[in-house]
């Protein structure tokens, strides 16, 4: 079928030019009212909420409804159209200056889902931009309705990614930027001391770990690990390199199996009561312990060999670039296992098992014994609030979901866990190496088998360039933040900046969306300085504390 969309013109009763839509064997449609398509227009925009900040057209048309909305909004405006000869005809019978004059209009025409979802992706900040709504233009839709049904499904699957990113944002984003500016202070004085150069320590971690690397453990914390333990302890014994989550490494020392490294990525201090306990504590310090950069600062002091890594946090990213090369690893999966999976990867791991990696409640367990959930509560615990009530809250925090493809029933998933395992076996079949899991009794793990592969070749990218120290860092870091210009429209304030200033801002959305949710009542505008403010201040203090 030609899909190829022409258009005539004629005047409405207003005198204003309207596009119809020329269908073969069907005639012409009229795409707007023919009475007063900018009153019909004012209309449809007044209905959008005041807080939806990001608007998407599905259809061009005569530009009426997005001339209101960038008259009556201060959104963003996106319209997503085909035919790039079209566009063209209604170009020559209209004028469409005062749209494409405007910093909050962009028009897409004949993209790639790919591309229109990267689009929403770079430009839809919810922080600043509040809700975001399709908008379709029926008559154009009906010409064209697979393809415009499959942008569609493109634009809300895209939605439900930023959605899930801000929801963490929003729960993390200050903290983050705290642990982040304060292990920067931290890695001043590691540097010093020698105990950990980011890039040149993980380089010489993975040389000390090239001999026995090939064949790779990962002990996750899962019930299963219980079970698992033997089968694991031989494989220490048969010289196999163990990459060990931070939740399971009590449950290991207890069964006297010494990982040889140690992973953490939680940024709240829960994290601490993995390393908790005089036993934990004397053997970490001989263990590599890989570290977020956002992770709590203190957790560095629990080993003589701390090496930090850089996530996908754009502040971690511009470390980079600014202070010290880190290494970094895939955290995107959103649990500690799948970053041990990216850490073997990198390292060079050709055959890996994966134990403990239920992602799921086996019986009416949450973890292994052995791990620091017992302890925790133990310490809480109280007459009116036993072991037992805490325990049992802790387990039914989040819905159970029916299990998924199995007749065993002794495993219960939430949709948490699922997607933690489904964000795994992507990875896994994008790998080269041979990944398998040991027999267990949680959710079942699709795993890759086939030809060994190599893993990544470097951790890194080396560097001569000279970098700055942390307390210079946060020094510039705080003069970028303050130079920002100030905000006028919100809808456009991304696009105002320069690319130096774009890239500083970038780094202080996570923060933007946390506070956001503490004060929702803040305006884009309001927003951005009181963000700016707090992130200036928190530089400042730490940098006080360091001169302490």
């Amino acid at each position: 079928m030609n899909n190829a969309v022409r258009y005539t013109f004629e005047n409405s009763k207003s005198e204003e030019a309207v596009p119809f839509l020329i269908t073969p064997g069907r005639g012409k449609t009229a795409l707007h009212s023919l009475v007063d398509p900018k009153r019909e227009a004012q209309r449809l925009i007044s209905q959008i909420s005041s807080d939806t900040g990001f608007l998407i057209f599905l259809g061009l048309g005569g530009g009426f409804a997005q001339e209101a909305a960038l008259d009556m909004t201060s959104a963003q405006i996106v319209v997503i159209d085909f035919d790039k000869e079209g566009i063209d005809q209604l170009f020559s019978g209209r004028n469409y200056s005062k749209l494409l004059n405007s910093g909050r209009f962009s028009l897409l025409v004949d993209q790639k889902n790919d591309d229109i979802k990267n689009f929403i992706l770079d430009n839809y900040k919810p922080s600043l931009a509040g809700g975001i709504r399709i908008i379709p233009l029926r008559a154009r839709i009906e010409h064209d309705r697979e393809r415009f049904e499959n942008v569609t499904k493109t634009i809300e699957d895209t939605i439900d990614i930023i959605t899930g990113d801000y929801s963490v944002q929003a729960h993390f984003g200050i903290r983050w930027f705290s642990n982040i500016i304060r292990n920067v202070k931290n890695l001043d004085m590691l540097r010093d001391t020698h105990r950990a150069a980011p890039l040149s320590g993980f380089m010489e971690f993975k040389k000390k770990a090239a001999d026995k690397v090939k064949k790779t453990a990962i002990a996750a914390a899962g019930p299963s690990l219980d079970f698992q333990l033997t089968s694991l302890a031989q494989m220490k014994a048969d010289n196999v390199f163990i990459i060990c989550c931070d939740t399971a490494l009590g449950a290991l020392l207890q069964h006297g199996i010494e990982p040889d490294a140690v992973v953490s990525i939680d940024c709240q201090h829960i994290s601490y009561y993995h390393f908790m306990g005089s036993s934990i504590q004397k053997k970490i310090q001989n263990i590599p312990l890989i570290l977020d950069i956002a992770s709590p600062p203190l957790l560095s002091g629990f080993s003589a060999s701390p090496l930090f890594f850089a996530s996908a946090h754009p502040l971690a990213r511009y470390l980079c670039a600014s202070f010290l090369p880190f290494t970094q690893l895939d955290t995107s999966g959103g649990n500690v296992t799948y970053t041990c999976l990216s850490l073997a990867e990198s390292l060079g791991a050709q055959r890996i098992t994966l134990f403990g990696a239920d992602f799921s409640y086996v019986g009416n367990q949450t973890y292994a014994r052995g791990t620091y959930i017992n302890p925790y509560f133990s310490r809480r615990q109280n007459r009116l609030s036993p072991l037992e009530a805490q325990m049992s809250s802790f387990l039914y925090r989040s819905p159970f979901l029916p299990a998924a493809g199995s007749e065993n029933k002794n495993y219960y998933e939430t949709s948490s866990l699922r997607f933690y395992r489904e964000k795994l076996e992507e990875k896994i079949s994008t790998m080269a190496a041979i990944v398998e899991c040991a027999k267990g009794f949680g959710a079942p793990v699709r795993v890759r088998s086939g030809e060994l592969g190599v893993g990544s070749e470097e951790l890194g990218v080396r560097s001569d360039k000279k970098y700055l120290s942390g307390m210079d860092f946060l020094a510039q870091y705080s003069d970028d933040i303050a130079s920002l210009p100030q905000a006028k429209d919100s809808g456009d304030y991304l696009k105002t900046l320069n690319a130096k200033e774009k890239q500083v801002f970038t780094t202080l959305l996570p923060f933007a969306a946390a506070v956001r949710k503490r004060n929702p009542q803040l305006t884009a505008k309001d927003l951005i300085e009181e963000v700016k403010r707090q992130s200036i201040s928190d530089c400042h203090r730490v940098q006080t504390e360091a001169a302490l």
